[in-house]
């Protein structure tokens, strides 16, 4: 089909190719052979009089022209998949529905188990593909590659729908043998310890803890890093070392392994987790069961934070902060 002389079949592999950046996998992405997706290249350069991608080794590398065509590219060919192509009642118990799902090691553990569990007895059909936050979660969403995600609302963006779902707050966790949590946890000890710190996504981004610290010229001492909060427990056992991670799943695994809580001598705001989704899936039926079981699982979490009380023991503090000035600090998002 041609729209004012443009085959619209190229729209769909110029996406692939920009999603594959390579011939082979684009090709192998929309059914073409590689000679059929060669031609395409050439028809599209063509049309649009430019070379749209040059080659690095096997990489396909998108001009500036390329790259400012394929947000309206994407844009369109989902208007079309969902407006058009996709519609049709969702029923759960019918359906076989992958879903693409944005979700921390901490909300899979403390939360996700929920939905699995749910999905199990009312869509046995439907699964899950679950991914770690990316550092292009923005990316993610405005080209529909993801149903949903699930992180800290600070960390979403504003171009596409969201809904709070529960809160939490960062704790100190250390092994419960480490005699230097037998006491109020007072910030110079706090900074004074080892850590065993988390670093998120391909760049390394620090915690949150380690932002409000850089923000007010501090570094704290660093012996481990590892790749997310379910990590760092293991890391504690039989050590003096201690690790920054929310409540929720510092009590989740204390039920298991010796670990011991205490309140973070730091004025940390309280976490908010979100889920948020595209725009374009804002009334697509699957999308709306999956985002309406979410929200009802989370209901009940949603009521109160968590309190260290019930497992804190002996070592119950309340928050030193550093200064009168960082007191009324609000503290730096991720």
């Amino acid at each position: 089909m041609r729209f004012k002389g443009l085959d619209l079949n190229l729209l769909v592999a110029l996406d692939a190719l920009m999603s594959e950046r390579n011939l082979t996998a684009a090709a192998r992405r929309i059914n073409l052979s590689q000679s059929a997706m060669s031609a395409a290249v050439a028809r599209l350069r063509s049309y649009f009089r430019d070379e749209l991608f040059t080659m690095a080794g096997r990489e396909f590398i998108p001009t500036p022209r390329a790259e400012g065509l394929a947000p309206a590219v994407r844009e369109a060919l989902l208007q079309i998949q969902h407006s058009i192509v996709s519609w049709e009642a969702f029923k759960p118990a019918h359906s076989d529905r992958r879903f693409k799902i944005v979700l921390s090691d901490y909300v899979t553990l403390v939360f996700f188990e929920k939905i699995v569990e749910r999905a199990a007895r009312e869509a046995p059909g439907v699964s899950f593909d679950c991914r770690p936050p990316a550092d292009d979660n923005e990316d993610l969403l405005r080209r529909g590659e993801v149903d949903v995600l699930i992180l800290p609302e600070m960390l979403m963006s504003s171009t596409n729908p969201r809904t709070r779902l529960f809160g939490d707050k960062y704790v100190c966790v250390g092994c419960r043998t480490n005699e230097q949590l037998s006491e109020p946890l007072t910030f110079e000890r706090y900074m004074s310890m080892g850590h065993v710190a988390v670093k998120f996504g391909n760049s390394r981004r620090p915690g949150l803890e380690d932002w409000y610290l850089l923000e007010h010229g501090l570094k704290r001492r660093t012996d481990v890093v590892v790749q997310g909060f379910s990590m760092i427990p293991p890391m504690l056992l039989g050590t003096e070392r201690i690790g920054t991670m929310p409540l929720r799943l510092a009590q989740l695994f204390a039920k298991t392994i010796p670990l011991q809580i205490v309140e973070l001598p730091l004025p940390l705001p309280p976490i908010t987790e979100a889920v948020q989704w595209p725009a374009l899936h804002d009334s697509d039926p699957a999308s709306l069961w999956l985002r309406e079981m979410i929200v009802e699982e989370a209901s009940p979490m949603a009521s109160s934070l968590p309190t260290t009380e019930p497992l804190v023991g002996q070592t119950s503090t309340s928050i030193d902060l550093l200064t009168s000035d960082l007191r009324t600090s609000s503290g730096p998002g991720l």
